[in-house]
């Protein structure tokens, strides 16, 4: 494979965390961060079957909500710098997402910019009736029946290499593994193989620690009195300066708001952790055992050692499935006796679905503030002079979610006095399941448009 640059040190940007994060800080990682990629790594696990579910809508849809407003943020200015944009925004439709953004590169006067959709990751007609195990709940997928709404493998960098290695300035996918968006631009600049274990584990290994953007730089790592972060309205996302041996150094635009050191970066490295010598990602088992942190400087933390060993033969498929409703209704009391009211509310709710019949298949029913997160035998013996009382269900029909809601707000006149602040929402419930599927049954492909 040949590399189409020779960079020594490659620089590539976190743009975004996750589908609804900051757009501010990709601007500035652009204009200040002398970047060569800019990786928006917007793809959770379940993001993508709601994005199933909204293609299902509107067969034009189905990529992230906010890609027109990163692209419309990011783009003349990456165009003009020379910096080149990796990302999964395409979620359950590349395609559409690689024609919107030509029509927004025609609008912002870039004529000529090449967009590339990776595509491919959706086996939903492979996993059909499929008698393949299910990892997390037992059964098969053929189980599942009619509550099947998408199935996406997890793809590996070498489409998006193949994208880059075609010109593509822009490279736009749906279900790949995180890592994978930012260790393809590697592969592609320093000409690595495919099967150099250890120089794809070390890049995984930054990639890792980039893909949350912003937890890296001190987001999420921010504890009052413990672990102090700086500015964080103005929190900057990292960036990584990667050596053609796949060490790197890990850093943020300077003056910008967050906090890069030893402890920020192994906090991120032991993120959704399960071995650490066996990392499994579609292009390598990366080991994360060997791994060391230095620091080199204000708000630079220099990644040594990692690596790697052959790559699983098979990928992981996410599937998702339709798993009823959630119907939620939450009221507020305050003043002196605010506890004895919100569990007054509470009672009178569950006995209301006594009273009317609705049986959930399952039910909360919590004080925010008193024992939501933990059992009310561990709080504190100073009653709080404000709760929320908070009910939440799940359902088998939107119906009866929604009585849910309304039981609640009915207790603006029916429960205890001074109820305030009702609130009642339905939620449908997208459920995520795993299968495995042979690669060579997975055929991702590169298709190209031209802004025009």
């Amino acid at each position: 494979m040949t590399s189409f640059s020779k960079h020594r040190v490659v620089r590539i940007g976190a743009g975004a965390g996750f589908a609804g994060d900051r757009i501010e800080p990709a601007v500035e990682l652009v204009r200040e961060g002398r970047l060569d990629y800019l990786v928006f790594e917007c793809l959770a696990e379940r993001t993508i079957a709601l994005a199933q579910r909204a293609r299902l809508g509107d067969p034009g849809g189905g990529y992230d909500p906010l890609l027109e407003a990163r692209m419309r943020a990011v783009l003349p200015l990456c165009v003009e710098k020379g910096v080149r944009i990796v990302s999964n925004m395409g979620a359950a439709n590349p395609t559409a997402a690689a024609a919107r953004i030509a029509e927004l590169a025609a609008d912002l006067r870039l004529p000529g910019l090449k967009i590339a959709a990776v595509v491919g990751d959706d086996v939903l007609d492979l996993m059909a009736g499929s008698t393949r195990p299910l990892l997390e709940v037992g059964g098969d997928v053929a189980s599942l029946g009619d509550s099947l709404i998408s199935a996406n493998a997890y793809l590996g960098c070498e489409p998006i290499v193949q994208a880059l290695a075609g010109g593509a300035q822009i490279v736009v996918t749906g279900r790949v593994a995180d890592p994978s968006l930012f260790l393809a631009p590697l592969v592609h600049e320093f000409g690595w193989s495919l099967d150099d274990w250890e120089r794809l584990g070390r890049g995984t290994v930054v990639g890792h620690l980039l893909e949350c953007a912003g937890q890296v730089t001190g987001g999420y790592f921010a504890d009052p009195d413990v672990k102090r972060v700086p500015n964080l309205a103005r929190l900057g996302f990292p960036l990584a300066e990667v050596s053609s041996d796949g060490s790197a150094v890990i850093t943020k635009v300077e003056g910008s708001g967050g906090l890069v050191d030893v402890a920020t970066c192994t906090e991120q490295l032991l993120y959704e952790l399960h071995d650490p010598s066996q990392y499994l990602t579609p292009d390598v088992t990366a080991d994360f055992s060997t791994v060391r942190f230095e620091a080199d400087g204000p708000d630079r933390v220099a990644v040594r050692g990692g690596g790697g060993r052959p790559r699983p033969a098979q990928l992981k498929v996410s599937l998702g499935r339709k798993e009823g409703f959630i119907g939620e209704g939450a009221i507020s009391y305050a003043g002196s006796s605010a506890v004895a009211r919100g569990r007054l509310a509470l009672d009178i709710i569950a006995e209301r679905f006594r009273l009317t019949g609705l049986s959930p298949e399952e039910a909360r029913f919590e004080l925010i503030g008193v024992d939501a997160v933990a059992p009310e035998s561990l709080a504190s013996a100073f009653a709080p002079m404000e709760v929320r009382a908070r009910i939440v269900a799940r359902t088998r029909t939107q119906g009866e979610a929604e009585r849910v809601g309304r039981e609640v707000e009915a207790l603006y006149t029916n429960g205890p006095a001074g109820g305030g602040g009702a609130t009642r929402l339905v939620t449908p419930v997208i459920g995520v399941v795993s299968t495995l599927i042979e690669r060579e049954l997975v055929r991702p492909s590169v298709i190209f448009e031209v802004a025009l």
